[in-house]
């Protein structure tokens, strides 16, 4: 069972939170400071931390720091009412895996705890596109103009696809039809030269997108 330890200031929040995870997953622990977070994650290990952003002592990005330099395989979910991009932004460029707002479903809190344990990345779906144009610098245009042609629809679809995605949980995690889905598909696969979804993963794999 995965464990998961949370960190919220907001003690009836996270009591609530307790209660809802509690029968899906092992809860290490639970902190409402920063300091009592950083020593307690360190203590627990856990397989995943849901970190709210703002609290006093330097927040979410305080915790992450600090816990990143001892124990670097830990992975964060960042949780906040805020849905702001240069909170987004900052939780990501600090280590955490994800960032979703305190208004999703208890399913699908569950949900992103899973896929970040997985590996992969969770963003609420209105929030995926402050990380794209923040990151979207990340190679040179220069070093792949193929990359930099599509659109940041285009490229989060590439990255969801190459990542074994059928369309439909494409289309789920973003919010949009599956017809939408194809139509991405083919207009990336149109402008990088590429036959079908196969051909489309090796790309993104030789080219370090995913």
């Amino acid at each position: 069972m995965i464990s998961v330890f949370l960190v919220d200031d907001h003690e009836l929040f996270l009591s609530g939170v307790r209660a809802e995870l509690d029968s899906d997953f092992d809860i290490a622990g639970w902190a409402a400071d920063v300091d009592d977070a950083i020593e307690k994650i360190r203590e627990s290990s856990p397989d995943v931390v849901l970190v709210d952003v703002h609290m006093k002592g330097g927040g979410g990005l305080a915790v992450i720091a600090n816990v990143l330099e001892t124990d670097p395989e830990t992975r964060f979910l960042a949780l906040s009412v805020s849905d702001a991009a240069e909170d987004v932004i900052a939780m990501i460029r600090a280590g955490a895996r994800g960032y979703v707002t305190k208004s999703i479903l208890a399913a699908d809190l569950a949900d992103s705890i899973r896929r970040v344990h997985d590996g992969d990345a969770v963003f609420s779906p209105r929030l995926a596109g402050f990380v794209l144009d923040a990151f979207s610098d990340v190679l040179p245009k220069d070093h792949d103009p193929e990359f930099d042609q599509l659109t940041n629809r285009e490229k989060e679809v590439l990255r969801l696809i190459a990542r074994g995605n059928a369309y439909k949980q494409v289309a789920k995690k973003l919010s949009i039809s599956v017809k939408t889905v194809e139509a991405h598909v083919s207009a990336v696969l149109r402008k990088l030269q590429l036959s079908n979804r196969y051909e489309l993963a090796r790309w993104a794999s030789d080219h370090r997108i995913v």
